[in-house]
């Protein structure tokens, strides 16, 4: 790894927010010519004396929530533990305490010193107006490729939503295998709201990373059920998280004062596969509810 990646990295000409928004091809290259570059910076800097304070692992979690997954996988016919934690507060989206409030602060030290290393990241500028965030994900452009992050992302996703998911939504096992996922930082006067949408997922976990006191109006998330008709915003607390499919059609309510941040992630099968309403639920055993799929990722991102 050459020794001056990282200032190499942060010296880079970046695209402008509007070439970015409009899908130029330069942005493409861009991305794709400095990939190698970035990882060995995001490397460099996670080595930094700076950084060796953090450390990413499972006491993020939720005592109860991390306890009850831990017990899953070792016993799968334990899993009923798990799925007691999570409860319906629209027709199928499901909420429960995720990360563990009062830890919340180390994840939310490590995230802004990622936005503080200097090194090109790729914000979510497939959702509209959205100015802060990055793709988590490697299958993404620019994404964030520090090791120590990725070994958490890739430790939430497997070990964590998969058997949530499955557990929850039994349709999705078999689109399952391929994750995705993105940070957002909504702001008051900047991204003022995003229209209703479904995501091109299997499913979708949103995750409050906003620390308690930390307070925020308005930006709700607006659900709308198709066949009641029915319409809520809801608001989760610092560390909880909504869980649904990605086709429940929803919309992020203006934010008015304050700011915003979340997790997105999406799970769903090969070259974006999502699982068709009208097929038959399958039967599954616990045991197969908690493995990770074998297929490697097919490197397609939906944006």
């Amino acid at each position: 790894m050459s020794a001056t990646a990282l200032n190499e990295a942060r010296n880079v000409t970046r695209p402008t927010r509007d070439a970015m928004l409009q899908r130029d091809p330069s942005v493409h290259q861009f991305w794709n010519e400095h990939a190698p570059l970035f990882e060995d910076a995001w490397k460099e800097w996670e080595s930094a004396d700076s950084n060796d304070t953090i450390t990413l692992d499972h006491a993020l979690y939720d005592p109860g929530l991390r306890q009850a997954i831990e017990q899953s996988w070792e016993n799968p016919e334990e899993e009923q533990a798990v799925k007691h934690l999570w409860h319906e507060v629209f027709p199928n989206v499901y909420k429960a305490q995720f990360f563990d409030a009062k830890q919340l602060q180390v994840l939310r030290t490590y995230l802004d010193r990622v936005a503080d290393a200097g090194i090109p990241l790729r914000p979510p500028y497939g959702i509209v107006l959205n100015r802060g965030g990055a793709m988590l994900d490697p299958r993404s452009e620019g994404y964030l490729a520090a090791p120590e992050f990725q070994r958490f992302y890739h430790e939430l996703m497997n070990r964590y939503m998969r058997p949530i998911a499955r557990l929850l939504f039994p349709d999705i096992v078999g689109y399952d295998s391929q994750t995705f996922g993105f940070s957002i930082q909504w702001q008051a006067g900047k991204d003022t709201t995003l229209r209703p949408h479904t995501d091109a997922s299997a499913v979708t976990l949103n995750i409050n990373l906003n620390l308690p006191g930390e307070e925020f109006s308005g930006s709700g998330v607006r659900f709308m059920d198709p066949a009641s008709r029915k319409v809520e915003s809801l608001t989760f607390e610092p560390g909880t998280a909504l869980i649904h499919h990605g086709s429940v059609p929803h919309a992020s309510d203006p934010i008015t004062e304050g700011e915003r941040y979340n997790f997105v992630l999406w799970l769903y099968g090969q070259q974006g596969q999502i699982p068709n309403p009208a097929d038959n639920q399958p039967s599954i055993e616990p045991a197969q509810r908690w493995s990770v799929p074998q297929d490697r990722s097919d490197r397609f991102a939906p944006f």
